[in-house]
């Protein structure tokens, strides 16, 4: 076992959000910016930014790791950047305005289609009810309505991502 796979996921929590370069046996050399280390096989993950906002991701595997030097500490808008990069585009904060106008411009969309819709305060905020039968949480999208009747979920989740 080597010194790497010695630390604590304590000591390896350090890493995070730091642009690093590991030393990995056969004088392998990887650089970029570490997301997580794997706590069971202490292998660490790396991000390196290319150009056009590609990421490509690189895992150097505990066992191979001779030592790790920090190059550079993340400032705020890198660790930002770092915990996107798994994230669905869907799963970005909107603001309270920016559900108010979607919200709203559903409804409206919904109405001017015929559809009969209400608002309803649900457990995330104000919900959409369409029909009585589905509702639809914020941020108000297909992945967001739901429904005990399938073939009314599926077409109304179909027809607001056409909308969207």
């Amino acid at each position: 076992m080597n010194d790497w796979q010695k630390k604590t996921p304590l000591d390896w929590e350090t890493y995070l959000n730091k642009m690093v370069k590991v030393a990995a046996i056969e004088k392998h050399e990887y650089e970029g910016w570490v997301l997580t280390v794997d706590p069971i096989s202490a292998s660490i993950v790396l991000a390196t930014f290319l150009e056009n906002e590609k990421v490509s991701i690189s895992v150097v595997l505990g066992h191979a790791v001779q030592e790790v030097k920090i190059l550079k500490e993340g400032d705020d808008e890198m660790k930002q950047r770092l915990a996107g990069i798994f994230a669905p585009e869907e799963s970005k904060a909107y603001s309270p305005a920016e559900l108010e106008k979607r919200k709203n411009d559903l409804k409206t969309w919904l109405e001017a289609n015929h559809i009969p819709v209400t608002e309803q305060q649900g457990e995330s905020g104000r919900m959409l009810c369409v029909a009585g039968v589905l509702t639809i949480d914020p941020p108000y999208g297909p992945e967001e309505c739901s429904s005990s009747n399938e073939i009314i979920l599926s077409r109304v989740q179909g027809l607001i991502q056409g909308y969207l």
